[in-house]
């Protein structure tokens, strides 16, 4: 028994110092969050009516309009820290409309993004030449991860023997 407490205690400190790496959430969800991915809102869109969302994934265009910006994104699940987990499947698409001139700079294709926001109904297009009823959401926050972000909260840890000299 005791031997087993000894290599537990280890064991679980190791376990909460890897936990302490992850980044908490960006976003919190409000009590009309849904977690489901856009390519269920997709086939259902009346269902959700205007629930709020957390979604995110990878940018696939952005559109300016002369009063609002839209973003199409290619979705992806998040992890534990509301970022895509770009090497799982895609879960749908969907476009975040944001309001204003967006620069294209800032949003630019093939980055990973999260957005927070309200289902707003949906729109029937094409990707490529397959049709396909894309989720609107109005985005209230929204966030471009960085190459540094995404590496962040991944376990940096490392055992060594050293040397030390006091003075």
């Amino acid at each position: 028994m005791r031997h087993t407490i000894r290599l537990a205690l280890p064991a679980s400190l190791f376990a909460l110092a890897l936990a302490a790496c992850a980044p908490a959430p960006i976003y919190k969800p409000t009590p009309n969050n849904v977690s489901v991915p856009p390519s269920q809102v997709s086939r259902e869109p009346e269902r959700y009516g205007n629930a709020d969302v957390i979604w995110g994934g990878r940018i696939v265009q952005v559109r300016n309009f002369s009063d609002h910006s839209e973003i199409e994104v290619l979705s992806y699940p998040l992890d534990g820290s509301q970022r895509p987990k770009a090497d799982d499947t895609g879960a749908g698409r969907f476009i975040a409309s944001m309001p204003g001139y967006v620069e294209s700079l800032d949003y630019p294709s093939g980055g990973l993004i999260t957005v927070a926001g309200r289902l707003n109904g949906s729109r029937a297009a094409a990707v490529g030449q397959a049709p396909y009823t894309f989720p609107l959401v109005s985005v209230n926050q929204s966030h471009v991860w960085t190459a540094k972000e995404m590496q962040g909260g991944h376990p940096n840890v490392s055992f060594g023997v050293g040397v030390g000299v006091i003075r």
